[in-house]
């Protein structure tokens, strides 16, 4: 995360690709349901357990800050990819591109 911050240390937004994978024990389907909603708050739902957008750095706090409260650190696993914008990132679709609103279950 201090990487990420030192990047935007002049400003502007960043694009984001956040991937999560909520391990099946437990009160899983608790923690599945809110890193799900905390995510779809600041973030596009793209499929399954993937989201992408841009944040400014107190969102980008905000996202990671909320979501530690849901993920079990030795349990489950989160990856934030990271760029200055989605310009930067060639986003290729091997399948069907989805549509806006549609959801990939």
């Amino acid at each position: 995360m201090k990487k990420i911050m030192k990047d935007l240390k002049y400003g502007g937004n960043m694009y984001l690709i956040v991937v999560y994978d909520i391990k099946q024990e437990g009160n899983y389907s608790k923690r599945q349901r809110f890193v799900f909603k905390t995510c779809k708050k600041y973030l596009r739902h793209i499929q399954n357990s993937v989201f992408e957008g841009e944040l400014d750095r107190a969102q980008y706090a905000a996202l990671t800050f909320e979501l530690k409260k849901y993920l079990e650190k030795d349990v489950d696993s989160c990856l934030v990819f990271s760029g200055r914008s989605n310009v930067w990132m060639k986003k290729e679709f091997i399948t069907r591109k989805q549509d806006e609103d549609d959801q990939f279950l």
